[in-house]
Order: structure tokens, then C-alpha cells, then sequence
């Protein structure tokens, strides 16, 4: 019997920046559009989706859709391991440049139906 949980696949999604970055902010913003994630981290929609779909994969990170749109979060069933690993990284990781810059550019106004680009 297979753990629902791999902790491998959850540190290989870990291992690339752009997935650390967009885990950090989900973790700080909470349930995101995938629009305001790619203008907060200055990259294009396609890679951050791409980038999306492997935090998926290892179950980090859960979505729903509303419209045209598609919204992410993080896992809220998170096993307390990865919990707090997560944690750690928020706490560790917040006064990085990289991760102020992203929060700095970060935009809470809700995405419209008719305006994405």
C-alpha cells in the first residue's frame, strides 16, 4: 500500500525557484488567480501553469475554476510534516529580495472574465 503522501515528489517540486516562489505566495495570499501570480512573479501565464500543475502533482497545491479563470490555493489537508516544512520556508525565506519583490508586485484585485490577456 502507497502513502496518498510521496515526500520525495513533494521535495522534487520544491527543487525550482519559480515553484518555491509561487508556493510562498499562496502561503501569504492565500487562494490566487493564476493571472495575478503571473504578473506578481514577472513571468508568463503558460509557465506559471506549467509550474502549477507539478505543485498539483505532488499535492501542495489544490485549484478551482470560475469562469475562465483558475484560482489556486494551497492543499488545506497538508499532512503535518509538509505543514510545517511549509511554514518553515514562509518564515525562513520572507525577507528574501526575490520573495519581497513578488509580494511587492503582488495585486489582490480580482481577475474579470473579458480582460484576461
Amino acid at each position: 500500500m502507497t502513502d496518498l503522501w510521496d515526500e520525495a515528489e513533494i521535495f522534487k517540486a520544491l527543487t525550482d525557484q519559480l515553484r518555491l516562489r509561487l508556493l510562498l505566495l499562496l502561503l501569504s495570499k492565500g487562494e490566487v488567480c493564476v493571472c495575478r501570480l503571473a504578473e506578481a512573479l514577472a513571468e508568463p501565464e503558460y509557465k506559471i501553469s506549467r509550474h502549477l500543475r507539478v505543485l498539483r502533482a505532488a499535492k501542495l497545491v489544490g485549484v478551482r475554476r470560475a469562469g475562465s479563470w483558475m484560482y489556486y490555493r494551497i492543499n488545506a489537508d497538508l499532512p503535518p510534516l509538509v505543514d510545517c516544512l511549509c511554514r518553515c520556508l514562509q518564515n525562513q525565506l520572507a525577507t528574501h529580495a526575490v520573495v519581497k519583490g513578488d509580494l511587492a508586485r503582488f495585486n489582490p484585485e480580482a481577475c474579470s472574465i473579458g480582460t484576461r490577456k
